[in-house]
């Protein structure tokens, strides 16, 4: 048990103290190069994207972890097989806790991960050439939203689901399908992001940092493929919502393995090249504090809403657009009954240049076409363009919009919605006229010039990058146990079980609070 101690106290000090060249030799004369040549051996990568040249402390770590397990080994002939697979369990929960300070790992031919990614590297680059090679058609069918394509390789099979309803989604990102494959395909290695996700998922992202790949239960996916259609009616009613953009949806069977689901998102961190900070941000306080990351470090750490405590988002004219976009994001969340969302929210000083680019005729031009293009609707566009579409007219809108009873109002009045009480007398919570009103007001966001314009948004001084993701949690009967048994072990205090209306009005009421 000493020695145990010893080793645990050593893996805590890991991070924080100088490598000591005699433990490492240590655990050389007592094995340990043989336990460690069975663990993935794994470079972690910087904020920049830089490999960290700190090898030799993850080194030690796998020496440590290694001694204890031959600790656990050397239990003793009264610990039983049970209690032994207990104890590794906790000890490779506490080696998971300090791997996530690391942020992320390149995942390089040792690295447990490469076969699987270079399965889906395949997989993908077979799926997206299928697209390329049959364009899907310009209206979408239902026939496409339930549509399932299976493709055999030597190593594995991949299927893919709603292929075409997806390539019009990307279609109407302004995303060729060309650099979308260029991206997910090429020789670069993937990278593993360690998150304390509850979901026990596992998140990759491409080596340019532009796309999320996440392993979904299959629960997660006929819950996104049972609603596939609604998400796209929001984004054709709304091509500038928060709402994390699903790029496809893929199955992968390797034979002797379970089938693995996984999810391709667009990033909401792109470009994250001088990203300062990072926030996933709930709107409520237990359990919702990160300890940050030592002052000069590079390691990736996402904070957590009692982090954010005493900053506010920035943003000037642009604040009541963004507090009517969350409030319609998350009333169609709350239609969903889903809850335990996060807004993600990351933030950066704008250059002198970037600052005044408005000025430019030029960059205005090029983004007032991004922001305004008629016929960008994913679902009914005959051509594949950048969200942003601006009716001139209410003659214009479908026949259930233009017959509502509800005026349309001018730009500039209709964007002054500055408080939540002002939004909601515009709008009743969960009428599907709720969101008309605005129809035209929250598409004419004049969107910057870059590869991920939707989530990005300038303030005078900071560039803000605001997606929501995680939207599959749904306020079942476990999470209404879930909520009751919260109510007494946190009584007064605020936490994310909570029901659906109560987490969308709370949410909005966070974002209003911490913006100016």
């Amino acid at each position: 048990m000493n020695a145990f101690l010893f080793n645990l106290v050593a893996l805590c000090r890991l991070l924080c103290v100088p490598v000591n060249s005699r433990r490492t030799e240590r655990c050389r004369q007592s094995g340990c190069d043989r336990s460690r040549s069975q663990a993935p051996r794994q470079r972690s990568v910087s904020a920049h994207g830089d490999l960290n040249t700190d090898g030799r402390r993850i080194d030690v770590l796998l020496c440590v972890l290694a001694e204890m397990e031959m600790s656990v080994t050397a239990g003793g002939p009264g610990m039983s097989a049970h209690r032994q697979r207990s104890v590794k369990r906790r000890r490779w929960g506490g080696l998971r806790q300090q791997w996530k300070l690391l942020g992320l790992f390149e995942i390089d031919q040792e690295h447990e991960f490469y076969s699987l990614t270079c399965m889906m590297k395949e997989g993908l680059a077979a799926a997206i050439q299928s697209t390329v090679d049959n364009a899907p058609t310009n209206e979408l069918s239902d026939d496409d939203f339930t549509l399932e394509v299976t493709q055999i390789h030597k190593d594995f099979t991949m299927e893919t689901f709603a292929g075409p309803v997806f390539a019009s989604l990307r279609g109407s990102l302004g995303m060729t399908e060309q650099e979308y494959q260029q991206s997910l395909c090429s020789e670069n290695c993937y990278l593993q992001f360690i998150s304390n996700s509850k979901s026990k998922a596992d998140f990759f992202l491409t080596n340019d940092k532009r796309f999320f790949l996440k392993t979904q239960n299959k629960r997660e996916i006929k819950f996104l493929l049972a609603n596939l259609k609604i998400y796209m009616e929001h984004l054709r009613k709304y091509p500038h919502s928060l709402l994390v953009k699903f790029l496809g949806v893929h199955r992968i069977q390797i034979p002797r393995r379970r089938k693995k689901y996984f999810i391709v998102m667009q990033s909401v961190f792109y470009p994250d090249d001088r990203i300062h900070a990072r926030y996933d941000i709930k709107g409520c306080e237990v359990s919702r504090w990160t300890e940050p990351a030592p002052e000069g470090s590079q390691i990736i750490v996402v904070l957590k809403d009692l982090n954010f405590e005493g900053q506010f988002i920035t943003l000037d004219q642009q604040r009541p657009w963004l507090l009517r976009q969350v409030e319609i994001d998350t009333h169609f969340l709350r239609r969903l009954n889903v809850l335990d969302y996060s807004l993600l929210l990351a933030h950066q000083p704008l250059h002198h240049d970037e600052r005044h680019q408005g000025l430019s005729f030029a960059t205005l031009i090029m983004r007032t076409k991004k922001s305004v293009n008629p016929g960008s609707s994913p679902v009914h566009a005959s051509v594949a363009a950048v969200p942003g579409a601006v009716l001139e007219d209410d003659s214009t809108l479908p026949l259930s919009e233009t017959d509502s009873g509800l005026k349309l109002p001018h730009v500039r009045g209709a964007s002054s919605c500055g408080s939540l009480q002002t939004c909601r007398e515009h709008a009743r919570p969960g009428s599907d006229t709720a969101e008309l009103p605005d129809f035209k007001t929250q598409n004419r966001r004049l969107l910057p010039n870059l590869k991920n314009p939707l989530h990005v948004i300038d303030g005078p001084e900071q560039r803000y990058f605001i997606g929501i993701i995680d939207i599959f949690t749904v306020y079942s009967f476990k999470k209404r146990l879930e909520h009751l048994w919260k109510r007494l072990r946190h009584p007064s205090r605020s936490f994310s079980t909570v029901s659906p209306q109560t987490y969308c009005l709370r949410l909005c009421q966070w974002v209003q609070d911490h913006t100016k």
